[in-house]
């Protein structure tokens, strides 16, 4: 298989959503925004550029330990399969990045953090630490058409 294996250094833009699939599996879901920064020779400084914008998917054990540590606005280093999805809404065409995610962790060179590990009994329950959303998503289709539906930057 040839998948576009990426990794993006960004902030969290939104706060992350837990939920339950049908088969069981535990997904969670947050926005990821990335800034490009250029060095402003007239200025003498760096500014920043543009934003892209990623969902980042989580599943299972990853996607407790996100709920239970990522909040808004912390810097981040995801890596996973990029994807990028062609849809139409209301007669536009919009193009979204999503990634499924692999490993998620603090940037460390933008602070520090404190690492506990879950014990492997804990990591198969995949209770999360913050209040999970009400409604199940049934399919990771569904799940992909829920993102589909809110707006395409934030």
């Amino acid at each position: 298989m040839n998948e576009t294996l990426v990794t993006v250094v960004g902030n969290v833009a939104t706060p992350p959503d837990f939920r339950e699939a049908a088969n069981g599996a535990a997904v969670s879901r947050f926005r990821l925004a990335a800034t490009v920064r250029r060095w402003d020779r007239e200025r003498a400084e760096w500014t920043d550029a543009y934003t892209s914008f990623y969902t980042v998917w989580a599943w299972r054990a990853l996607a407790a330990n996100v709920v239970g540590s990522v909040t808004v606005g912390e810097p981040l280093i995801v890596q996973g399969k990029l994807r990028i999805q062609e849809q139409e809404r209301e007669g536009k065409r919009w193009l979204s990045a999503d990634i499924d995610a692999l490993s998620i962790g603090h940037d460390l060179a933008r602070g520090t953090s404190a690492f506990r590990r879950v014990s492997p009994a804990a990591a198969q329950a995949v209770t999360p630490v913050a209040t999970p959303v009400a409604t199940p998503v049934p399919t990771r289709a569904s799940a992909e058409r829920d993102v589909a539906g809110a707006a395409p930057s934030l």
